[in-house]
């Protein structure tokens, strides 16, 4: 199957890209950095609040387009525990602009056999955006297409010190049945108790505003990761761009530390 016969290209620049993408070595998993909304707001003399508005836009779009060319996992860098320094009526803004988001688009989601999860300490969310995350993650748990995952209230650093405290209760309850000297930790004992548990771990990192650093964002995850990062600021970042970092994923040789490998895919 040819990447035209999944996705229809909006003008020529998409369909020169999509000829040449290769469907049966897209990457198994995509996580985005959304950055750059305020960026944008800025350039334009407008409120931060119009760049997130802007950027939950270009999520529908990228979501769509990534469900449509059948990837398996796509993750998007959405709130981290860091965001919570920022202005009290940002964040509620944010917080609001969530709910309205998976108010209007759950059954488009739902519709499309996408299954929603969400990652990172939802308990210290205001309890409404709780309860609708939680509506929408039953709403969608038996879906078997893209699984979207939403890091939200997401660090990678807490992720591991909630992983290790896991896998510490799990030892003391092994030693007190006895067991402990079974008990034993390596790199699947440590991934079983992420926060991603389950999902493969991302083969390309996408970063928006051309900001190069990883930003405490799926730290063990991306390990072997192809990294990359793009000038555009989210609120531009296009289905176009998209497909681009698509294709220079397939031009590169992923080697794992070895002497090479088939680009763009595992061996």
């Amino acid at each position: 199957m040819k990447a035209t016969e999944l996705l229809k290209p909006a003008g020529p620049q998409e369909a020169a890209v999509l000829e040449h993408l290769d469907p049966k070595r897209f990457p198994q998993h995509v996580a985005i950095i959304m950055d750059g909304n305020g960026r944008w707001a800025q350039k334009r003399h407008l409120p931060r609040i119009a760049g997130h508005k802007a950027g939950v836009r270009v999520a529908r779009e990228v979501i769509e387009t990534c469900a449509r060319l059948k990837l398996p996992a796509l993750t998007l860098y959405a709130f981290s525990l860091e965001n919570w320094r920022r202005p009290k009526a940002e964040i509620d803004f944010l917080m609001r602009l969530l709910r309205e988001y998976l108010r209007k688009e759950l059954p488009v989601i739902h519709k499309n056999n996408i299954r929603l999860l969400v990652i990172g300490r939802p308990d210290q969310l205001p309890a409404a955006v709780r309860k609708d995350i939680e509506s929408a993650m039953r709403t969608t748990e038996k879906n078997t297409g893209m699984r979207l995952v939403v890091a939200l209230n997401y660090g990678a650093r807490a992720e591991l010190v909630d992983a290790f405290k896991s896998m510490l209760g799990e030892a003391q309850h092994a030693a007190s049945n006895g067991g402990l000297a079974h008990f034993h930790v390596d790199e699947h004992t440590i991934s079983r108790h992420l926060y991603t548990a389950g999902l493969p771990d991302p083969d390309l990192l996408i970063r928006t505003s051309g900001e190069m650093r990883v930003s405490n964002f799926l730290l063990w995850q991306i390990a072997y990761a192809e990294i990359y990062v793009t000038e555009t600021l989210w609120p531009d970042f296009t289905r176009a761009h998209l497909l681009e970092a698509l294709q220079d994923y397939q031009r590169r040789e992923r080697r794992y530390g070895g002497l090479g490998n088939s680009s763009g895919s595992k061996s």
